[in-house]
Formats: structure tokens, sequence, C-alpha cells
């Protein structure tokens, strides 16, 4: 594999890309969108936890007249519409969504969003934008334009289901895409790992340490480009490679080599050893092929349509955030994200302009997931538990593995509260405080 040697900084032209069409708005305009009117539903107590039934452009806006969350977001991640042309509907065949939007009517839709997204964002705050073949490459240009050129971290390709069957003359298409993205340069960061197993912990550490008996493998210990400091000077009477300098000043690699952590050829050439019992795990690379959407019929999903697998959620939260920051998804669905967030201790916002989504979403808070699959064995309904307040005369069931989500406030965009109590009407079981009669 051949390896670039890196240039020095200087003008580079895709600092200068952009992408123009006609309907394309001034910043300045975007920033401009009048705040929706959010009301909160019931008596629920103050929080930082939301779930907002709005248009999410408007209660972005209004979000981002908000002290309290605008540059407080450490973390969104969003699964917008994917410019699919289609109209979704749930396992129930209930009306869902439309992704209707196409060319640079979706393009500009979701821009207007990211701007506002960026306002709301810490500077110590990621973004991760998951979309498929269709505009994936439209949004890096665009993501570079919002964040900076220098912003954009990693594009993620995820194994999204399993592989097809085609009939047309096409590769089987099992990828879609996340653009991962930083506000600074200065930003959270928990390196994810996989976990080692045995075959390829002994394929990747070959060697053995007669005296401690610990498996390591060995590293060069120079890596590419000239330096002119103390990496780029002799170290025991050798210079490093040409075109390369050490990894390590001379000093740390005489510490090093005292300890018994340089190994010496027989031919005289030093590499590092690295550990085994030292690491962590497998550092996680760009290409995801263990974190696909529901396919067996055991899996336990809402039913909303395009719902994404929690674990592919949880390993964004885990690496860009921390307990107790603050997560937002502004096309929450059906609530996987608000769940997985809350799950680990984040605190959440989450917005919705559907009432199937708010719908799906406050049934799994209080009630959990169900087996995807249609004649999949039930669970003893005796193993169920009663632990939430009813509401109206009917008798949904908890599941026993499900701890239920109670520390959140409901809002709704102004002039939509008669919806907000069509949706509370049709749930068996309601959070606590959150009652029809009080709104």
């Amino acid at each position: 594999m051949a390896t670039g040697t890196p240039k020095a900084k200087g003008n580079n032209q895709l600092k200068e890309s952009y992408l123009y069409y006609p309907s394309k708005k001034p910043v300045a305009e975007i920033l401009d969108y009048p705040s929706s009117k959010l009301v909160k539903v019931g008596k629920t107590a103050s929080t930082d936890n939301k779930l907002i039934f709005a248009n999410n452009l408007g209660a972005l806006s209004a979000l981002a007249q908000d002290e309290g969350v605008k540059g407080k977001v450490r973390l969104i991640y969003i699964d917008p519409p994917f410019a699919t042309q289609s109209v979704f509907h749930s396992r129930k065949l209930i009306h869902a969504y439309e992704d209707t939007l196409g060319g640079t009517d979706f393009i500009e839709f979701l821009r207007e969003r990211l701007i506002f997204l960026h306002q709301l964002l810490a500077d110590d705050g990621s973004l991760y934008l998951h979309l498929d073949e269709r505009m994936v490459f439209h949004f890096r240009i665009i993501l570079d334009e919002i964040f900076g050129f220098g912003k954009f971290r990693n594009c993620i390709t995820r194994k999204k289901c399993n592989p097809k069957n085609y009939t047309h003359k096409t590769y089987g298409n099992v990828a879609d895409y996340v653009l991962f993205y930083t506000k600074s340069d200065s930003y959270v960061w928990n390196r994810p790992h996989e976990q080692w197993t045995d075959e390829r912990a002994a394929k990747e550490y070959q060697c053995v340490e007669p005296a401690s008996g610990r498996r390591y493998k060995k590293v060069p210990i120079h890596a590419p480009g000239v330096r002119r400091g103390e990496t780029g000077k002799p170290w025991r009477g050798m210079l490093p490679p040409p075109g390369k300098h050490w990894q390590y000043t001379p000093a740390k690699l005489d510490e090093l080599d005292a300890k018994g952590e340089i190994y010496w050829s027989s031919t005289g050439n030093p590499r590092r050893k690295v550990y085994f019992d030292d690491s962590l795990g497998v550092p996680l690379q760009d290409i995801w092929m263990d974190v696909s959407d529901a396919h067996n019929q055991n899996i336990k999903i809402t039913g909303y349509p395009t719902e994404k697998n929690p674990e592919l959620v949880r390993r964004i939260i885990l690496a860009s955030s921390n307990p107790g920051d603050l997560v937002l998804d502004c096309f929450s669905g059906s609530g996987t994200t608000l769940a997985v967030a809350a799950e680990l201790g984040r605190h959440w916002i989450g917005v919705d302009n559907s009432k199937e989504a708010i719908h799906a979403t406050l049934k799994r808070f209080a009630t959990g997931l169900e087996p995807m699959g249609d004649y999949v064995i039930k669970k003893d309904e005796s193993r169920l538990s009663n632990t939430l307040p009813l509401f109206g005369e009917k008798a949904g069931k908890v599941a026993d593995d499900h701890i239920p989500i109670k520390n959140y406030s409901l809002y709704a965009e102004d002039g939509h509260i008669k919806e907000v109590q069509t949706i509370l009407g049709k749930l068996d079981r309601v959070p606590n405080g959150i009652c029809v009669k009080a709104v």
C-alpha cells in the first residue's frame, strides 16, 4: 500500500468549493425563520428532557432562542428523510411521513435545519448526519460550507441489511452512510473499541516475551514526514529512514529501550513492542458491519418505518458524549435516539411533526418494544408488569425487560394541542403527569 508524504499547509482549492442552486437562501434569512410557540402538555416537572411535536424548523428556531440550549448541545444525531420520493407507513399500515422532496428542494430543506443545528451545538460538540447514496455526496459539500472544511471527521459506511438478489444490472445496495462533523478541533471523543477474539488476537500479536510470557506485536518507531526538531535527529547513531521521522524523541526511545520495550532484529532494525494486555480492544474503523437494521422475527421494534438499530445510536452516543451531556435529534421518529440517550444517562431533546412518530415514541417510553415478527411466540402475559398509571380504561402491558422512561416533558406547537389529545387517546398507558384534562 502506498503511503503519501504530508504536504506543507497552504491554499487548498477544496476550501473554495460550494454547492450552488437557484433556491439557496442566505444564512441570515434562514436564521430569521419564525420561532414556533411551544406549549407544554400537562403538569410534568421541569426537566432538560423534552419531546416536541412540531415542525422541526420552527422548533429549532425556538431552541436557538433558548439560552439553556443554544451552544449547549454536545451531540446531534439525525436520520432525516433520504429523498426517496416515497410515502412511509408503520407495520400496522398507519401513515407515518412523506419523503417526497427531491433534488435542490430536499437539499435546501435539510440545509436550513443544519444551519440551526450548528448554532445549537456546543463548541466541543459533534454532528452525525445519516443519509444514503442519493444525497450523501451533496451534503459532504454542504456540511463543509456550514462547519468549515477542516471539521469533517469521517464518512462512516454502515451495512444496513442482508445481501440482495438483484435482477437488474447493479451491485446489491446494502450500505448507507453517516457523515461525522465537529464544531471545532477540540471535541468530546471516547474512542470506541471492538472486543478481541482469540483468533484475531493470536494473528495480530504473534510474539511472546520469554521472560514475562506477555504477548506482543512489533511496530515501526518512525512515521512519514521529515521533521527538523528532536524527532528528526539521529538516535543510537541512526537517522530516521528517508522521508520519515522518529515517532518519539531520542530521549524517549532510550527510555523505552531501557524498559525492554524496543525489539532489535538480527540486522539491528529497532521496532517497538506493543503488548496485547495493554490493548482496550480493536479500535473501531469507519466501516460498520454489525449494526444493520431489524432483520429477523425476534428483534424488538416499535414498527415505525425506517427505524434504526439502537446499537448504532448507542455507539455514536458513547463515542461523542459523556453522561449528563445534552443529545438532540430533530427527526426523532420512534424515539430510538431519545431512549438510548436516557438509558446512557444523557439529557435529550427530540422533535418530530408526525403524529405516528410521537405516538410510537410515547408508547415506547411507557411499555417498551415488541417482537418484529407477526407469528413469534409471545411471552406469557402473566410475566408482564403493570407499573404505569392507566389512561382511560385500557390496560396496556409493560414488558418485563423494559424500564419506563418518565423523566421528560411533552411539548406541542401552539395550535396542535388537539392532535396531541388524539395521540394520547390512542395510548394504553401514558407517562406520569401527562394528562389530557390538564391541557
